[in-house]
């Protein structure tokens, strides 16, 4: 039996790359996946198909964070599936403006913040506020933050850094609610990883040199695999972590040290 067998999760913007990789993990360590997407149905189902092709469970929901209402939908969705809920691991986020680009501090308009803030912030404490009645006591929540909180981020990701600070003081807030149930609340916050967001600087030959550098900000000389921040959220969600609560967790590979 695996870690996690008998539990269910939730992981948001589960189908893509930290997600997926979260997705995985944990469906191998035992649990039931729910695998959330907001757009791409095909990543979601192809996730889900690698957790049952794996010998897991999974089930792929659909709903659009960052609207009203849409933490009503994604339980609504959860609830066609599952009774009840063991690991909530809110994933989603964007860096991007509304247009899908990244433009310096001078030019983001206050609809780019506002949505920014609506997908990364907004979204995850009404995911939880609705979500409680249906996770369990020794429970685990678990959101992904980023590294950026902790520094001097670029002017194009300032406003995305200060979207997960907010998820940051969340995180401690709640695990200082929810303690008395056995809930344990953390925050994993990766530094640059190898995904699809980060493909346009990161991959490619003509991204070497930049690829080279970026891993060169960390100790152990790489850049990061979404595995390796999967498999922190998987400690986080077994019964081994559960002294570790209200925690943000450098999962930046040492880059800033």
């Amino acid at each position: 039996m695996g870690a996690l067998s008998g539990r269910t999760a939730l992981v948001t913007g589960g189908g893509r790359g930290i997600g997926r990789a979260i997705s995985e993990r944990l469906g191998r360590d035992g649990a039931r996946v729910g695998v959330h997407y907001s757009g791409d149905e095909t990543a979601a189902k192809e996730t889900a198909a690698a957790i049952e092709a794996a010998g897991g469970e999974a089930f792929t929901l659909r709903a659009t964070l960052g609207a009203p209402g849409d933490a009503e939908a994604l339980w609504s969705a959860f609830d066609a599936h599952a009774d009840g809920l063991d690991i909530l691991v809110n994933n989603a986020g964007i860096n991007k403006t509304l247009d899908n680009t990244l433009r310096p501090f001078t030019e983001m308009t206050r609809a780019d913040v506002e949505h920014l803030f609506a997908v990364n912030s907004t979204a995850p404490f009404f995911v939880i506020q609705e979500g409680l009645s249906r996770l369990r006591d020794g429970g685990r929540i678990v959101n992904v933050s980023t590294g950026l909180t902790q520094t001097a981020p670029q002017s194009e990701l300032l406003a995305y850094a200060m979207s997960k600070g907010a998820v940051d003081v969340l995180t401690r807030g709640l695990a200082q609610e929810l303690g008395p149930r056995g809930i344990t609340v953390n925050a994993v916050s990766p530094g640059a990883v190898d995904t699809d967001m980060n493909a346009a600087w990161l991959r490619g030959a003509d991204n070497a040199a930049a690829r080279a550098a970026t891993g060169a900000r960390s100790p152990l000389g790489r850049v990061a695999d979404p595995t390796d921040i999967g498999d922190i959220v998987a400690f986080l969600a077994s019964n081994d972590s559960r002294w570790v609560t209200g925690q943000w967790i450098d999962a930046t590979g040492g880059a800033l040290l």
